[in-house]
């Protein structure tokens, strides 16, 4: 009898996402601090215990997050929410992407020197379609609360006034790695506008205003 196929979550290691074999999940646990997974015997099962986070428990009805003031008819309860913070303008940036169902953060990057909040909202889209692509997961809505960030990533280009010296030198590479990627895949993944005023503070705001 062939071994049934099992699905891998990773909340917590290298790279969290879904993977379909052994060899890759261990890849992203070996040797990681605190490092959460676990085995799905189907991807349905491990897309939903992703997106609830390590200490999920099945359910077969989606609650409306709390933290919405009020919540639009058609808010997907597994979408993924960006945002960034700049310590100042230019300043210390950084940026994270935080599951709107539980709150809790799923990545985040930085401090960069010499940043500023628009690059790091449009790298952190970037960032969380790329991890979601890896991941196979299609369909799940990206909220960003910046227009500014979903301009540029229709054009494909961080069009920046910064400028950019040794300091920021890591920042710059970064942005340029986000461009190239945009320009060789195709973004599957709606970008959605998080309507703050209506709404609330987004998910993965950082709350320092």
């Amino acid at each position: 009898m062939a071994k049934k196929k099992k699905y891998y979550v990773v909340w917590v290691g290298e790279t969290p996402g879904i993977y379909d074999n052994w060899n890759d999940c261990q890849l992203q646990i070996k040797g990681y601090p605190g490092a959460k997974y676990k085995s799905f015997s189907s991807h349905n099962a491990a897309e939903e215990a992703f997106y609830s986070g390590p200490n999920f428990k099945k359910s077969s009805s989606s609650s409306t997050p709390k933290h919405l003031l009020k919540p639009p008819s058609d808010l997907d309860p597994l979408a993924l929410s960006v945002d960034a913070a700049c310590s100042g303008n230019p300043g210390d940036m950084e940026y994270r992407g935080v599951w709107v169902s539980t709150g809790e953060e799923w990545f985040r990057k930085g401090p960069f020197h010499q940043g500023t909040n628009n690059i790091g909202e449009f790298l952190a889209i970037v960032h969380a379609a790329a991890l979601l692509q890896q991941s196979e997961i299609v369909s799940t809505p990206i909220y960003t609360d910046s227009r500014t960030a979903m301009a540029w990533i229709r054009k494909k280009k961080a069009n920046t006034k910064l400028k950019f010296d040794h300091r920021n030198r890591k920042l710059k590479e970064l942005i340029q790695r986000a461009e190239k990627w945009l320009h060789q895949n195709e973004i599957k993944n709606p970008i959605k506008k998080w309507e703050t005023k209506s709404w609330g503070e987004i998910p993965a705001d950082f709350g320092r205003k």
